[in-house]
This record gives structure tokens, sequence and C-alpha cells, in this order.
């Protein structure tokens, strides 16, 4: 039920399948199904203010200030206005609340944007416009192309043959290739008739919900027959239906059920490691406090038992009965409310405003806007940017985040030569540059004006008709699953399952062999300019053990062919001998290739016998309709065909990565930041980018590989991994029991080891090293490790690994991804971060911080993430210093006065302390402070090392402020007190009265943390000193103005102090011990900071030296070249990431509508007689979208360059 806008609902019993009929609401209502709306807020109008007040005083602080107040309205304890705690307390209330009122009434009006989307329903026999929320399981409902779909549906019909529909899942995985899905034959017969859809009244029984994306099974019975369901059938929400004019679908899951809300995971509140350390110390400061005024009461006890009945003459109690212990008793809860200082309530509103400071740094910031998509960086959340210099732990996706899921054409190798490389008239190497001319394809009508290529000699040599090149590029034309759609007249669109198999096929489109259209048994081909039409007479798919696909075709000549692309290890075992010395050159292309971070396929074929042909088709037909061994007894038939093939050549593609992904990926390494990559993608390709991004290397001492099938054999290549970084290990792990983050536990030491080591490992092998009894052993392991490589894995694991790191390791983490397969694992570390572009924005709406390229989180983590964490640190170590200096003061004083509860400061004096006079500076030192600028923080990374070992703000920190404090209260209490106990004005008059002493005392205070503030600034700047001069000049007026005559006239109980002011300020001794009293309080200081700058410098110290004798100029870019990885790592990449689509291909179940028939209108070849050799590349984006220029200025870089920087060299 619905009541004030909160829903209720009962709660179910847990859910293990789930039974619907189509069309019948009455009965689906019965199971109490979740409807399709989604509720991510936490208010509404009448639960704001009580919820939101709840949670606030979950804060113990919170609840302290308001047992605070309690006891200052009780006159025989409080000798403090209630006011001097009741205006804090609001105001630290009403900014928390507005703040989440804020962020709430956004949640709200995504909630509406998303529930109020209209969708065509199928009610009572017509189609009706109904918002989402109002969908319920069951529901038909009807969606066009470009939509969104509404919920999890079961497909029923669609405009296209055979019932297919295309959909993009990129809010889903981040991938933007198209996927197919196709109806069942029994309801694809419904089409769009709306008499028959509503009439149709199947049941289905499925899986509950859950979230797996790849996977779904259930029943459909209609009629008298039963069908099977899976997840090639079904239409998750949160795709979109592309190239599809319209499909039905029967609503399954909604709303929470649906699996892409079951993958957003649990909103958990996040807070740093500095405020789970700040619980820990308040609590300590409690029983400071308690201590202290227990001191304090036994001292007013004994004073009252010997001094205190001597008083009793003059000044007589108006109620003794209690005596000496009642006296006591009344004291201790006094001094409560007088040294409630020591944890002011203004700590909480200046962190809070610190925080939505550096916020705004954050999204101010113009080096993290991306102009190409015109996105900002956002900081989602305004409570984790100091935790964003403390990360050890960065968990990324691949696809999306550290790739653009581009693929370009490269270069490549025919018959022993190679093409791609630009060379001048000398015959030099050249770089491509904006300058770099391009290759004409202007005598190609049919090519794709997006494509660039830069070798002239590549398009002559096709042009010339040698037969090895025009055969290379026939294969590629032939050899593939991509389906064709012309938009219009000469106008091809490719749909491919892979970007990497796109850009194959756009790059022979483009050297004039053009894959136009396909049916389930022919191929047609533009070959320069004629058409030509192949039967298909089968497709040996794709598959990660096979690593190679063929095709076999008949030309129009009748001549049957073979023709196979795949890695060049599986590849160049299938070769005849002649191939031999080619062979070799080709090897040494492709070590080139590899070298250059391309990712290669070898290109072979063979021509087959006809007879020999009829006789394996024969044995290939009874083998694909076998129900035993079917799949073994195809990968017999096939290995028997594909041999003895002819080598033409190999294909070297790139994977564009982000723009600076290397260079981000080398300054985190830098900065002692270990990089996981968890991805979806295959081993293989995972690994392959992990080399291109410099997150693996070809320096590392090993690369283990994880590949078990069975829990022991994962667990022994775990052991052989850590045997061989840590031979001298005996067979058991140690662990060091601590506190993690706040939780107690069991801390997984960080082991040191000789040279650098990766780790791979796969979705399966996975699965077994996260369970109990093999965790610690695969963690221990895996953080040995400089990276570490986790592919095929579910977006569960993903969380899962990110758990396992948060449970047994000291250490910060965060997640960064783009797609809803992320959302999960964002959730789940300290800090998600999430990529906004082309994958969808379901990883952003669930991250802490958000922009549009990876290369912005290094300046996230190095510049704003170092800077906010020394800013708060600071900050806090200050605030606890003035604060302890403050009322430490208080105790001393109680010896002083008779434990009376007597203040030593004039009561607007200690209202106006935290408030007004030291609220400024201490803002200015926590929004513009930093010790070096962003140019020397990315010089040196090593500067982030101390947040992760918190050496800026920790228990010792905090013991030695609170060390310094008491000393500097006693300096500030005692050398006043000498100063003026027997000491006169200047006409002769007392200056030793408690009013007087006051003033000097509370001067000498504003003074010395003024200067200390002083002392801890490193950047200076005129608002920070406009601040320090300005809060000491208010001071002043307000001073005089409180204690003058006039005020004392309107409220002469209110202000007491009349004429203290200029009686006191006014003496030559008075300002003579203001200045010694400050000299005494920070000589300590100074001593202490030369001597460990001079003895033991930090890395800080050292760099903060460097950039002052470069009188703070940015430092020179490093002239640094990049430097060629030689690999000899190769891969078979241009395959899908999953098994091909070819069974679909061949089985006339996937085809469009026929493409429309046009001529070609090819420019006639003409042979040019000169041209300049150059070369390489350009590329192929599933999403027709322009592609990224490289980014200015960025040059490449590599790890092994970088050396530690030595003492001596800072």
């Amino acid at each position: 039920m619905s009541f004030f806008g909160m829903t209720w609902k009962r709660n179910r019993e847990t859910e293990f399948e789930r039974k619907l009929r189509a069309n019948d609401r009455e009965y689906n209502l019965s199971f109490e199904y979740a409807t399709n709306g989604i509720k991510t807020s936490k208010y509404n109008f009448f639960t704001f203010l009580p919820l939101n007040l709840f949670e606030q005083f979950q804060r113990i602080a919170n609840v302290y200030f308001l047992f605070l107040l309690l006891l200052q309205v009780i006159p025989q304890i409080s000798s403090l206005s209630w006011f001097t705690t009741v205006v804090p307390l609001v105001l630290v209330l009403a900014v928390t609340a507005a703040k989440d009122a804020t962020d709430d009434i956004n949640r709200h009006r995504s909630d509406n944007r998303v529930n109020n989307r209209k969708v065509e329903v199928l009610i009572d026999g017509k189609l009706c416009s109904e918002r989402w929320m109002d969908v319920k399981v069951g529901d038909i409902i009807k969606l066009e192309s470009n939509q969104f779909i509404t919920a999890d549906l079961l497909l029923l019909s669609s405009s296209e043959p055979l019932n297919l529909v295309y959909i993009e899942t990129a809010e889903l995985d981040g991938e933007t290739n198209l996927k197919v899905r196709q109806a069942l034959i029994v309801t694809g017969a419904l089409g769009d008739d709306i008499s028959r859809l509503a009439g149709f009244n199947g049941e289905v029984c499925c899986e509950p919900p859950n979230n797996r994306l790849d996977h779904f099974t259930g029943t459909l019975l209609f009629g008298e027959h039963k069908f099977s369901l899976d997840n090639g059938k079904v239409l998750l929400r949160g795709c979109t239906l592309r190239n599809t004019h319209w499909c039905y679908g029967l609503v399954l899951f909604g709303g929470p059920d649906t699996k892409l809300m079951q993958n957003c995971g649990k909103n958990s509140f996040k807070r740093t490691s500095i405020d789970r350390l700040m619980n820990v110390l308040v609590l300590c400061i409690f029983g400071v406090l308690a201590l202290m005024c227990a001191v304090l009461a036994v001292g007013n006890y004994l004073w009252e038992i010997n001094k205190g009945y001597q008083f009793n003459v003059f000044l007589p109690r108006e109620d003794d009965s209690g005596g000496a212990s009642l006296s006591a008793f009344l004291t201790f809860w006094s001094y409560v409310i007088i040294l409630n200082t020591v944890v002011p309530i203004s700590l909480y509103v200046s962190v809070e405003i610190i925080r939505l400071g550096n916020s705004f740094y954050i999204d101010w910031d113009r080096k993290m806007y991306d102009a190409r998509s015109d996105t900002p960086a956002e900081a989602r959340t305004t409570t984790l940017n100091e935790e964003l210099g403390q990360i050890k732990y960065i968990f990324s996706d691949k696809t999306g985040t550290l790739t653009q899921n581009i693929m370009t054409f490269n270069k490549c190798t025919i018959n022993g030569k190679t093409y791609g490389d630009v060379y001048d008239y000398l015959g030099q190497r050249q770089d491509v540059t904006e300058n770099t001319e391009v290759v004409d394809f202007s005598f190609n009508p049919l090519a794709d004006p997006k494509f660039s290529f830069y070798d002239h000699s590549l398009v002559e040599a096709v042009k010339l008709g040698i037969p090895e090149v025009q055969g290379f590029f026939r294969l590629l034309a032939l050899c593939h699953t991509v389906m064709a759609e012309e938009k219009s007249k000469d106008q091809l669109a490719y749909q491919a399952q892979s970007p990497d198999e796109g850009a194959l096929v756009t790059a022979a489109r483009n050297f004039g062999f053009v894959f136009r259209s396909r049916t389930p048994e022919s191929i047609t081909v533009v070959e320069m300019g004629e058409q030509q039409r192949y039967e298909l007479l089968a497709i040996l798919d794709f598959d990660n053990v096979r690593k190679r696909m063929s095709v076999i075709v008949r030309s129009p000549e009748g001549k049957v062919s073979l023709y196979c692309k795949g890695a060049d290890s599986v590849i160049f075992e299938r070769l005849h001998p002649s191939c031999r010395k080619l062979m070799e050159v080709t090897t040494e292309h492709l070590n080139e290739f590899a070298g250059d971070g391309l990712r290669t396929l070898a290109l072979a074929y063979k021509d087959v016998d006809e007879d020999f042909y009829s006789r394996w088709k024969q044995r290939h037909h009874k083998a694909s309709t076998t129900l035993e061994n079917r799949e073994a007894q195809l990968d017999q038939l096939f290995e028997e065909i594909e041999t003895d093939l002819l080598l033409l050549g190999a294909t070297a593609i790139e994977d564009k990565l982000q723009d600076g992904v290397p260079q981000t990926i080398e300054q985190l390494a830098k900065a002692d930041i270990k990089i996981w990559v968890l991805t979806g993608d295959k081993q293989e390709t995972a690994e392959n980018i992990g080399y291109s991004c410099n997150l693996l290397r070809e320096e590392m001492n090993d690369v283990f590989i994880v590949s078990g099938n069975t829990p022991e054999e994962v667990k022994q290549q775990l052991r052989s991994a850590w045997m061989t970084m840590k031979p001298d290990m005996a067979e058991g792990m140690v662990f060091l029991p601590e506190k993690i983050l706040g939780k107690v536990g069991s801390a997984l030491k960080d082991e040191v080891v000789s040279g650098e080591y990766g780790l791979v490992i796969n979705g399966n092998s996975l699965a077994y090293a996260l369970e109990e009894a093999m965790e610690l052993e695969f963690l221990w392991t895996a953080c040995m490790c400089q990276a570490v490589i986790c592919c095929r894995v579910t977006p569960l694991q993903k969380a899962q690994v990110v758990e396992l790191v948060k449970k047994y390791k000291k250490a910060v983490t965060l997640a960064i991804g783009d797609g809803a397969n992320d959302v999960s694992m964002i959730k789940a570390a300290h800090i998600g971060v999430g990529i906004s572009g082309q994958e969808g924005m379901q990883a952003v709406s669930s991250s802490d911080y958000s922009f549009a390229q990876f290369r912005f989180l290094q300046r996230l983590l190095l510049v704003h993430g170092r800077w906010s964490y020394l800013r708060m640190c600071k900050f806090l170590r200050y605030f606890f210093y003035k604060n302890f200096t403050f009322t430490f003061v208080h105790f001393w004083f109680a010896f002083f006065c008779g434990f009376s509860a007597q203040t030593v400061y004039d009561e607007w004096f200690i209202t106006l302390y935290n408030l007004v006079y030291t609220a400024l500076p201490v803002l200015g030192l926590s929004l513009f402070d930093q010790d070096v600028n962003d140019a020397w923080s990315f010089r040196h990374p090593q500067l982030y090392g101390p947040g992760q070992l918190n050496l800026y703000f920790s228990k010792m920190a905090f013991f030695k402020c609170a060390l310094h404090s008491g000393f500097s209260s006693l300096v500030l209490f005692f050398i006043p007190y000498a100063a003026m106990s027997d000491s006169m004005r200047q006409d002769g008059k007392d200056l030793g009265d408690y009013q007087s002493f006051a003033v000097v005392t509370q001067t000498c205070l504003l003074f010395t943390v003024c200067i200390q503030l002083s002392l801890e600034m490193s950047y200076w700047t005129a608002v920070n000193t406009l601040f320090i001069v300005g809060s000491l000049l208010l001071y002043f007026g307000v001073t005089f103005t409180m204690y003058s005559n006039g005020l004392f006239r309107l409220f002469p109980s209110a202000f007491s102090f009349i004429g203290t002011a200029r009686n006191t300020l006014n003496q030559s001794n008075v300002w003579l011990t203001i200045l010694l009293t400050s000299i005494l309080c920070v000589l300590p200081v100074l001593t202490y900071r030369f001597l460990t700058i001079q003895l033991w410098p930090t890395i800080n110290d050292k760099v903060m030296f460097k950039a002052r004798q470069a009188k703070a100029a940015p430092p020179p870019p490093s002239k640094r070249t990049r430097i060629r990885r030689g690999s000899s790592r190769r891969s078979g990449y241009a395959f899908s990431h999953a098994q091909g689509y070819g069974e679909l291909v061949t089985s006339r179940r996937f085809l469009r509508r026929p493409a429309v028939s046009h001529s070609s209108h090819f420019t006639p070849m003409k042979s040019t007689s000169s041209f300049i050799p150059m070369g390489r590349s350009a590329g192929y984006s599933p999403t027709d979208g322009p592609h990224n220029a490289k980014a200015q200025g960025v040059e490449g870089t590599s790890l092994q360059m970088y050396r530690v920087i030595q003492d001596q060299t800072l």
C-alpha cells in the first residue's frame, strides 16, 4: 500500500520459481510480484524530518551535544548560557539536513524520470500508453526502434525476418556491439496482430529473480505444448532496441526484480577511514574528559572539606544539606559542560564545509573536463574526498574503461611484405601526424569515409591485381559472420558481433573487396567493382579452444576453397610444408606488430577437391545431427579439413585504449597503487590489453596463469606462484591480527618480494579461489603481484573480489567502471568511480565520482585526493590543538579557583572562539593549502605514499597533538598568571584581577593559535592572509565593543567585563607577556621541525625544497622517449568475446531483409605510375561514432624508465 508517498509491501517468502500467465493481471497479482517502478530515494515530505534527525543522532557526537544542552538548562550545574551549545547544534543539524535533502531530491527526480517514461501496453485488447511504473508482470508491451527496454521481457514477435531483434547492451556490459535475440516460432506467428496477441494466454514457469546477466532458464506452456526458454529469447531491462522497427514482449520481471536492478548491489553508507578513526578518538576524548572531570570533582570534594567552611561565614550556601559530596557531584557535571570544547560541535560543521569545498574543486577542474563529450568531472558525494588520497588498490573494468571498444586496422603483412608504416623519400620510418597524407579511396564509391590508412603502396598493390594481395582481402570479405545492412544506395552499415571483426571487414571494403550481403547459402561480394556471388558451403565456427574460424565457399567459377583466420600459433601448425620460409618471415613481422602492442591474426587458405568435400560434407551432416559427442565429432572433422593450408599473411589490429591510459597506469604504479583488472572478456583479450596499457610488462619476472578446472588444480597453481615469488617461505601463511578500517579481523601482511610479477586468473578458477578454504591463499598470492587480471568474471565475482580485499587488507579500495555489470563492484569498494561515455550511465548513477576518461583518475588521486587528505589531516591536527589548548587552560585554572567550575575566559569569548575567531583561518588552511602544485605532484607520484600509510593523521599524531596542547596550555596559563599576580598598571592600580587575567590569557591564546596556523601553512594566498589578520582584528574589534560602557548599560548581566579591554591592553607589560607566551608556545614546534627536516626529511620536505629552489615554477617536462616493447606475444584477437554466430548464420534464423540491389558504380581502375610509400591505419566503431583523437602533448612512457627518487637526488 502507499501512504503519503511511502511504499509498503508485505515481505514475500523466498521465491523459488516464477509463474505467470499472459494477459491475466488478476492471476498474476495473486503472487504479489514487484511492480515495474523503482525507488532509490530515502525520504518523503512527511518522513524527512524524523528519519533524518534519527540518522543524525546516530552520530555519537550529536547525542553528546544534545546531552550537554540538557545539562545547561539546569541552573545548579551550568555556569554557561544555553545558547553556547544550542546555536552550534542547530547549525550543524540544519546544514547536514539541507545536504541530505538536496541529495534525496535529486534521487526523487531521477526515479520520476524513469518511472514516468511511456510505453505501449496491451490492455483489454487495445494498445494503451502507460507509465513504466504502472506496467505489471504478465503484461504484453510493444517496443519500437531505439527505445529502452522497459522490463525483463520474453520476446514474442518482431518486425524482422524470422522474429529476430537487435539489442545494444551497453548499459549492462559496456559493449556497444549489437546482440541478436530470436523469438520462438510459435509466438513469432502472432506477429503484430493485436487480436491474436490479446488472446495469447501462454503460461511461463521460470527461474526466480537473480543477477545472472548471461543465464535464463524457463518454459512456456502454450496450448498443449511446452517450449524451452533460454537467454537468447529474453530482452533485459537497460538494453536498447536497435535496427528493429517493432517487437512485442511479455513482462517476466519488473522493477527491483529485473536483472539490471538485481546487479545494482546494496546501497551502503560509505565513511572514510578518518571518520572511523575519529569515532575511536572521540570515544577516547570522552574518556579523558570524564577522567578530568572526576579529578576536578575529587578536588572540589577535598577543597570543600578543608577550605569551604571558611567561605560560609561571609558567603553562606542557600542549601547546604548535601555538603561536600553534593558539591562534588554538581561540580563533575559543571566541568563536563565547561570542558566540552575538547570536542566542539563546530568541528563537524567545519569538516562538512571543507569536504564540500574540495568537492567543488573537482567539479570546477577544467583539466578533468572532456570537450569531445562535453562532460565535466563530478563529485557525486561530498563525504569521501580525503579517502581519495589513501587509495592502495584500484579495481578496473576493461571494455569502455581502459579501452574505447574501437578497433583499427593498423598494419598487415602479405606474402612476406609489410604494409602500414610511413616512410619518407630516404626510406626512414616516420610517425603519423595530422599532416600525413591519407590514402585516397575515392575510386571506391562503397568505401567507408571514416576509414583512414596511410600506406599508399597497399592500395597500389590492390590496383595492380597482385594475386596474393587480392586473395588477402578476399579472405577478409568472406571469412566472418558480419551482417550487412544497406541503409540507402551505396551506404552500407555492418553489424558485427565484435568490433574487431567489423574492423577487418571494413578494411577489406575500403581496399575494393566489399562484403555486400548474405543469405544462409551465399555471400555477395563486390570485388574491384564487379559483383560476385559465393556459395556458402560451411562455417567452421570460432571458439576459445580452436582459436580460429574457417568458411568453405564455392566461387562463381565453381572452385571450392577454404578460407581460415586465427591465432598464428594455431594456423602455423596447419600450414603446408612449402610455406616454411614465408612462415619465418611472417613470424618476424608478427613479432614487430606485437612489439607495438597490436593484435595479430594469421590468414591462410586452401583449394578443396570436390570429391573430398562431398565425402566430408556427408560426414559433417551426420555429425551435426547426432545427439552424442556432437562437438567432439565436429572438432575432429574440422581438424581433418583444416590442414595443408597456404599462408597469405597476417593482420595487425589496434584495440584503441582510452587516451592516456598507459601513462596513467604508469603514474599510479609509481605511487605504489596496485591495479586489478576485473573483466568479462576472454583471457587472451584481457592479457593483451594488459600488455598494451603497461599493466603487464615484458620486464616482469613472471606472469602466472591460473586456469585450473578443479579446486586442487587452482590451489596447486596458486601455491606454485607464491613459492616462486617467496621460495624461502614455509607452507603456511602468517597473519597479523589488527583492526582493519574499524573492523576487527586478521590483516594480511604485505610481503616484500624481489622482482615484479603479474597474475592472470579466469572466472572458473576464481570461483574456486574465492571459496572460504582458499580465499586467503589467493589473496596472499595476488597481493604479492604488481598487477592482477581476472577475466571471464561475473558482476557478482567482481564485488566478491573487492570485498575480499576490504576484509583482509588494511587498505583503501577504489573501483572504476562504465557499465551495469560494474555497479556491484563500484558499490562494494570504499570509493566508486563511474566512466560516463557511450556505454551508458548506469555505473555513473551508482558512483561517488564520475568523469569521461580513465586518464583523469591520476589527477583525481594524485592531485585532488592527495590535497584533500593533506588538508583534512592538517585541519584535524590544528583543530584538536587549538581546542585542547583552549580547554586545558580551564583545567589548570580549576586548581586556583577552588574547583568551583569558574571559567577562565569571558563567556562571549567561549561562544565566539570556534564560531568566529578561529573559524575562517582554519577554513583557509583546509581549502587553499597545498604542499606543492599539481605539476610537482605528477612529477613525484611517490608523494602519494604517506596517505596510504596514514602518516599525516593517526593515533600517534593525535597523541603528539595532545602533548603539544598540554605544554601550550601550561605556558598560556602560568606565564600570564606569574606576570600579573603582583603587577600593577601604569596608574598604580592593581592589574591582577580576574577579568584582566581572562583578557590577557585569551589574547595570548588567540595569538598563539594564529602563529601555529601560520606555521602549518605551506601555501600562502591573499585569502589566507586576510583570514588570519582579519580574525585578529575582528577579535579586538568585538572585544572592545563588548567591553564598552554602552553595551553594559543596555545588558549589564550579559556584558560584565566593562572597560577591561581598554584598561588591560594599553599596558606595555601585557604586550610583553603576550609576546613571551607566544614565543614559548611555538618554540618547541620550530625546534622539532628544524631537526626533523635536517636529520630525517620526508619525501614532502625534499620535494618542497626542490620546488622552492625552482621558485615554485612548473617543472620542465620530462624528456621521455617512447620505448618499443620488444615482445614475442601474439594473439588471434580479431574474434568475438564469445563463441561465434556461425550456426546462426547458416541456420536461416538470423537474416535481415534482402539487401536492395544496386549497381556498384565502381570507378574504373587506373594504375598510377608514381606514389609516395607511406603507411598506417584507421578504425571501425560499432556505433558509427567519431573516433577519439589522441590527446595533444601526451608522450608514450615506460615504467622501466622510472627509478625511485633517492635521498641524494632530492
